[in-house]
């Protein structure tokens, strides 16, 4: 463990988003640096915690199910927490479009909410969550820090409102903020909503032909326990109070390509097939997306140490063992 993230020994961690894909990865990092861990589920009837389910009943975690839009249970919630990591979000881009106004309230004023909250309680470290998305179509390639943002989707929109209310609590009343910004975060847990896991739940199912949406952006792929080392030290590393930093890998695939690196993994090689319904609206589509991760290096001492083949390889035998989950037919917004 590094010297930056030993100070969460012992310490009290509010995460939100806790039952999503990377914000159980970010909690199951914390438990293992010896935090205790206040997890933010989104309530259901159904006491259905998400992907933090699958950590079992750790010590040092307690569980809590709310709504990060409910100003007053995150003023609760944040109250005796060091640090607060914030990833709940509305993150499907398709369901952006049907939905858009739920998209500004998750995660514009969900976000104002948290910040709000650690403002009150003075926390000390509150790391927020971007994407890579908030650029649209790259205008150049490597992205760095300081490429011109684009809300190129009402979800696109809506995180570059979170990104901004976060900076003017930075500089308007000297919250210590830093905001993490993710490439293209996968690995076990995604739900099939992404690409990869697509991929492979239908080439665990062995379809005859592989039915994927647009074939020629590109992305930058980074493996979730890398993203969740990134959050650990985003909180932890001094003196970057007010700063956006980037984490990926710096090496963009297209996702044609992505689709036949997954098909020689497995060893079922498929035809691939276009399918419109999978394709974003005209002017929507993000074309290019390319990490460049030097500030990372420089200021979090942050370098990926997982490749895209041993990655694709542990999502394709987590899908396999759990087909069941999956809808390899079905085209999941």
């Amino acid at each position: 463990m590094s010297q930056h993230l030993s100070q969460l020994a012992g310490e009290r961690i509010f995460v939100t988003g806790a039952g999503g894909f990377i914000g159980s990865h970010v909690v199951e990092a914390l438990l293992e640096a010896g935090a205790h861990v206040r997890a933010l589920v989104r309530y259901n009837g159904r006491n259905d915690w998400g992907c933090v389910d699958e950590l079992g009943s750790p010590e040092r975690l307690e569980v809590v199910a709310g709504d990060i839009r409910d100003p007053h249970q995150m003023l609760r919630l944040v109250q005796g927490c060091d640090r607060v990591l914030h990833l709940a979000a509305l993150i499907a881009i398709p369901y952006s479009y049907v939905a858009p106004q739920s998209y500004v309230e998750t995660n514009v004023t969900g976000t104002l909410n948290i910040l709000e909250a650690a403002r009150m309680h003075g926390t000390k470290r509150v790391v927020v969550t971007s994407t890579s998305e908030v650029y649209g179509t790259a205008r150049y390639v490597p992205i760095d820090e300081k490429h011109p943002l684009q809300g190129q989707s009402p979800y696109s929109a809506s995180k570059i409102g979170a990104d901004k209310i976060a900076e003017s609590y930075s500089l308007s009343f000297d919250v210590p903020v830093v905001t993490l910004r993710p490439f293209n975060t996968y690995g076990p847990r995604q739900s099939d909503r992404a690409v990869i896991p697509t991929i492979a739940a239908q080439l665990v199912a062995r379809q005859e032909v592989l039915r994927l949406g647009s074939l020629d952006p590109v992305r930058d792929f980074l493996y979730v326990k890398d993203t969740a080392r990134a959050f650990l030290l985003a909180a932890t590393t001094p003196d970057i109070e007010g700063e956006t930093i980037h984490v990926g890998t710096g090496v963009g695939v297209t996702i044609g390509e992505l689709a036949e690196r997954m098909m020689h993994a497995c060893g079922h090689v498929v035809p691939i097939e276009t399918d419109s319904s999978r394709v974003r609206p005209s002017g929507s589509e993000v074309m290019r997306l390319l990490c460049d991760p030097s500030y990372a290096a420089d200021k979090l001492d942050f370098v990926p140490q997982v490749d895209l083949d041993t990655g694709l390889l542990a999502v394709h035998d987590y899908v396999k063992e759990r087909l069941q989950r999956y809808r390899p037919g079905q085209y999941m917004r």
